[in-house]
């Protein structure tokens, strides 16, 4: 039996499971948190790996392995390989400005066009307009650019001292989120990075989606050298693991909220609401991506002293529309839209309806408005869109579950929890290690849970859509 193993080094922390890469069945696993911030030196990462690596047994008897990792984030590298500053992650937005100074230059639909994406303080290439800005010293000393994935890859792979930047590679996925690659042209625009960073730099070469990396060290394999699969960003090796196809829509519930879908062309959206990202397997995944999602159900959670279950509890005592009160969740301003200095608001207050019930009921609705605005967005780009796989810690709760068909006003699935985007690298990388043209064909580990249409709520999107336009320019 060939083993694989597939990572997901996330905002929060790194996942590693390791499966049969015939049948995709789940060995073992083990993970390992991440420190908070929104500026962390990738080295936490590596030592992350490593920890999870050792919680999951070892990955000595490995015979491939994919990273799968959280787009975005700027690793700046100097001549010698070696980490100029902490990487910027994407959910750190001082560069917001630099979002605006870029399309400023160039104006959205051009952007668009170039790239499939409108620059917003998540992307890199603003990240690296802000580095030349604010830290001249730093951006001059940039000799590569890395994504958390490309970098780990790297390492498992020895780093600088095992192929020099040779050994640098990315997956079309990840490049696509940078704001210099081109999924319409599949090539970076070196343009694009000097305009940002004010001079040429190394990037990662990009791989094809089944595409070998090169292999991991003996030293860090306990003496074998497993083959290392291209990788891909976060919200396309989800995709893979769910096997997505078009029409489909994955509704990701995380510490962001991401609304996905496959498609087969690339899109080119000057509004900036939808990024035309590409996928794992060859084709395309626009998305939309919130700021806030979790947490917002953390907030009413500790504000109202209670666990999830007693939130989702409480939310499902109230009635539809929570009597007027209206949550804008934008705790951490926003990207879809993207209002980087937006705030929250809590609007429609009465003493009848400001209860704990009432409270709960509004943030859940929050929630998944502003997801429903992200698939709305999708539409509107061109993107088919018929029923959606709703996914992540949040899509446990009873509440959303309840709620989301009638606010998204779609057939909604829920999938058997588990951790898809490590699920989707180890698929990826049994992909690999097979050198066939397709996919592999792993048995799913319980068939989704199918939620019940229900009743339609309207109501509840044109409320909060008042609401969110009432307090646009906060």
């Amino acid at each position: 039996m060939s083993l694989v193993a597939g990572v997901d080094s996330s905002t929060q922390s790194c996942k590693i499971v390791v499966r049969d890469a015939e049948s995709g069945e789940l060995v073992r696993s083990g993970r390992a948190p991440h420190p908070n911030g929104t500026e962390v030196h990738p080295s936490a990462w590596w030592e992350a790996l490593q920890t999870a690596a050792a919680d999951a047994g070892g990955l000595e008897d490995v015979a491939a392995l994919s990273v799968g990792g959280q787009q975005h984030g700027m690793i700046a590298l100097d001549s010698a390989g070696e980490v100029v500053r902490e990487a910027l992650l994407w959910n750190d937005t001082r560069s917001a400005q630099a979002a605006t100074d870029l399309i400023g230059e160039l104006d959205e639909q051009q952007w668009a066009d170039a790239i499939g994406s409108v620059p917003v303080a998540s992307l890199t290439v603003t990240k690296l307009r802000w580095l030349r800005d604010a830290e001249p010293e730093n951006a001059s000393r940039t000799h590569a650019v890395a994504l958390p994935h490309d970098w780990l890859t790297w390492q498992l792979a020895g780093g600088f001292a095992g192929s020099g930047f040779d050994g640098l590679v990315t997956d079309r996925s990840d490049a696509s989120g940078t704001g210099y690659w081109s999924p319409a042209s599949e090539g970076y625009r070196s343009d694009l990075l000097e305009r940002a960073l004010g001079h040429d730099a190394v990037l990662p070469r990009v791989l094809g989606p089944r595409d070998q990396a090169g292999a991991g060290t003996a030293a860090l394999f306990g003496g074998s050298t497993p083959i290392l699969g291209p990788g891909a960003g976060d919200n396309a090796a989800a995709a893979l693991a769910l096997a997505l196809q078009p029409g489909d829509v994955a509704v990701s519930i995380g510490t962001s909220g991401v609304v996905s879908a496959i498609a087969g062309a690339p899109t080119a959206d000057g509004s900036g609401l939808v990024t035309g990202f590409a996928d794992a397997t060859g084709r395309y995944l626009p998305l939309a991506c919130t700021l806030n999602a979790a947490r917002v159900l953390d907030w009413a959670a500790g504000l109202l002293g209670v666990d999830h279950q007693g939130l989702a509890k409480l939310a499902l005592q109230a009635p539809v529309g929570a009597e007027g009160l209206v949550l804008v969740p934008y705790f951490e301003g926003e990207r879809t839209p993207n209002r980087p200095r937006s705030t929250a608001a809590l609007h429609g207050m009465r003493l009848s309806n400001t209860t704990p019930a009432h409270i709960a009921r509004a943030a859940v609705e929050a929630l998944l408005c502003s997801l429903a605005d992200g698939i709305d967005a999708l539409r509107a780009a061109g993107v088919p869109v018929q029923r959606a796989f709703l996914i992540g810690g949040a899509a446990q709760s009873e509440a959303v579950q309840q709620l989301a068909p009638g606010i998204l006003g779609l057939e909604v699935l829920v999938p058997t929890p588990g951790e898809y985007v490590a699920d989707g690298a180890a698929r990826q990388a049994a992909w690999v290690l097979s050198g066939a043209d397709a996919q592999p064909e792993w048995s799913a580990s319980g068939a989704p849970l199918v939620l019940p249409t229900g009743t339609l709520t309207p109501q509840v999107r044109e409320q909060y859509a008042e609401v969110r336009d009432l307090t646009a320019n906060r």
